[in-house]
């Protein structure tokens, strides 16, 4: 008789309880620490739908760090029928076999990794003693206010969090807690003495100028998607020390990469990997601004999605 293999299912409530922020943030800088060259992840693969319908993604990735295979779909209309736009789930192998050990919620995974790619990359820069940051927030979403609670996970020092919205009726009082909402016509106030910036929007087109930051500031882009999209303004970018996952895929796939590099405002050889970053090779000047840009990576939900799916067996 064929053995029947017993696969843990990770939901979208589970996840945060078995791996907290700050764990999924040591998982990135462990596995980048170690080796792990984000430049061998294989570009997503995109399906197109008939008819417009939507789209299937698929993102595999491999290393001793996780095994594993990420599958979503994109579809507009589901808006419409009050579902999220974007579902799938993460497939996790166990080496040295590659049996699947776990199915992790895909929404719930993305959640989690993306802001913890982000502090990752900059985490001494933004813990380095003494220093307090008054931040805005661009989007109130599970990307804006999952910055926010990573961030003060691993202890970075926030003095007040601003989040900027469109629209504050709209906003889940649940996910930002104490911390002020402002409508985006009232922003630059805020903008003017804000020095940590979180960008996690689907805006096509900068989303402030960047002449109202102080001169020296961190902005952390994750939101926009596409070569042709961007949050940030060229002159930023002009003028930041730029990091990114790496420094292909950004020049594929980030518009606040690729605009500024077609522009001639930002050179491709100043594009800094995370990978150096984390590892200590390249250090970031304290009297420099900083733009992180992420664009989502297969490594990144196998090594988060391992670390949770191995905290399921240690902690029973």
């Amino acid at each position: 008789m064929a053995q029947v293999m017993a696969i843990d299912y990770i939901g979208a409530e589970e996840l945060p309880k078995l791996l907290p922020p700050r764990e999924a943030v040591a998982a990135i800088r462990a596995a980048l620490a170690g080796g792990l060259d984000p430049a061998a992840d294989p570009p997503r693969s995109i399906l197109e739908l008939p008819r417009g319908k939507g789209q299937l993604l698929s993102m595999p990735a491999a290393s001793e760090f996780g095994v594993g295979v990420k599958a979503i779909s994109a579809v507009p209309g589901n808006t419409e029928r009050g579902l999220p736009r974007i579902q799938g789930v993460h497939l996790v192998f166990r080496p040295p076999s590659l049996t699947p050990v776990a199915v992790v919620d895909g929404a719930a995974l993305t959640t989690l990794r993306t802001p913890a790619v982000t502090v990752a990359a900059v985490l001494p820069f933004l813990t380095r003693p003494g220093h307090r940051w008054n931040s805005v927030v661009f989007g109130a979403g599970p990307q804006g206010t999952g910055h926010v609670r990573t961030l003060r996970d691993v202890g970075v020092d926030l003095a007040e969090v601003t989040y900027i919205v469109r629209d504050p009726a709209r906003v889940d009082q649940a996910l930002v807690g104490d911390d002020q909402v402002v409508a985006a016509e009232n922003s630059e106030a805020f903008l003017r003495h804000a020095d940590l910036i979180v960008c996690a929007t689907p805006a096509a087109e900068p989303l402030f100028d960047s002449t109202q930051l102080p001169d020296v500031g961190v902005v952390l882009a994750v939101g926009s998607h596409g070569p042709d999209a961007r949050e940030v303004d060229s002159a930023f970018a002009a003028r930041a020390q730029v990091v990114v996952e790496d420094p292909t895929t950004a020049l594929r796939e980030c518009g606040d990469i690729v605009l500024p590099v077609a522009e001639g405002v930002l050179s491709a050889s100043r594009l800094l990997p995370m990978a150096e970053v984390v590892r200590g090779d390249l250090e970031l000047d304290a009297t420099q601004p900083v733009l992180f840009k992420g664009s989502g990576m297969a490594w990144q939900d196998a090594v988060v999605a391992d670390a949770a799916a191995r905290n399921v067996h240690r902690g029973s």
